[in-house]
């Protein structure tokens, strides 16, 4: 497998998991919100973005957020065909992400160029995923998959594995998921709320997504770490 690395601003070689505590999960109804939105993420410290593709709006913004702010790694999500997955690298998509996977699917996210995250909610999936390279995975739907209690109890048999635990997680919950040994960082959409989206708000955007930010050192305070 790829992983999730890319060539990132100011991260050069890193992953994607790497680059903020909070992957935000954005649903655009109009791609015109994509670029002023994706400034205020990256403004407030979240550079990596995943646009998905649960709207006719999706590639547009992909297509744009990757032409107009080059501080923001826009990737796609909810990938769930191979043909999705050609038609978001051309639009421009940065790195792929799906709620879970077949080998079909898993074979055009290898092949497409890119980094992947495919999605697991099972330990049968994610040995599966470890016999064919594959190291990094969403973890989906996080809480009603098991949430922290079930991570953890991966975190054992399974220490190589680093997970991003999307579904249900919320400002309160993430640091939990944060302090976990095998969580990198958490996805999530409540910085970008629908009514602040539809009144064009993109400083509270921009404030909420700084609070998301911070919460990684909140999670190592917890786990006893040091904030990296």
């Amino acid at each position: 497998m790829r992983g999730m690395t890319s060539p990132v601003p100011s991260a050069a070689a890193a992953s994607v998991l790497d680059l903020a505590p909070v992957l935000p999960v954005v649903v655009l109804a109009d791609a015109a919100d994509a670029v002023p939105l994706a400034r205020a993420l990256v403004a407030g410290g979240l550079p990596a973005i995943e646009v998905t593709l649960r709207t006719p709006a999706a590639l547009d913004a992909i297509r744009a957020i990757s032409a107009e702010v080059p501080r923001a790694v826009v990737g796609a999500g909810t990938v769930i065909t191979p043909e999705q997955v050609e038609a978001c690298t051309a639009a421009g998509a940065r790195f792929l992400v799906s709620p879970g996977w077949t080998q079909a699917l898993l074979d055009a996210m290898r092949g497409s160029g890119v980094p992947y995250l495919p999605g697991v909610s099972t330990a049968s999936e994610v040995v599966a995923l470890l016999e064919r390279g594959v190291r990094e995975m969403k973890f989906f739907p996080a809480q009603a998959a098991g949430g922290t209690p079930y991570l953890r109890s991966l975190a054992g048999p399974l220490p190589q594995v680093r997970f991003c635990p999307t579904g249900g997680i919320g400002p309160a919950t993430a640091p939990e998921y944060l302090a976990l040994p095998n969580v990198t960082c958490v996805g999530g959409s409540w910085m970008v709320p629908a009514d602040a989206v539809a009144a064009g708000d993109w400083g509270r955007i921009e404030e909420l997504a700084r609070a998301a930010a911070g919460l990684g050192a909140a999670g190592l305070r917890d786990a006893g770490g040091t904030c990296r």
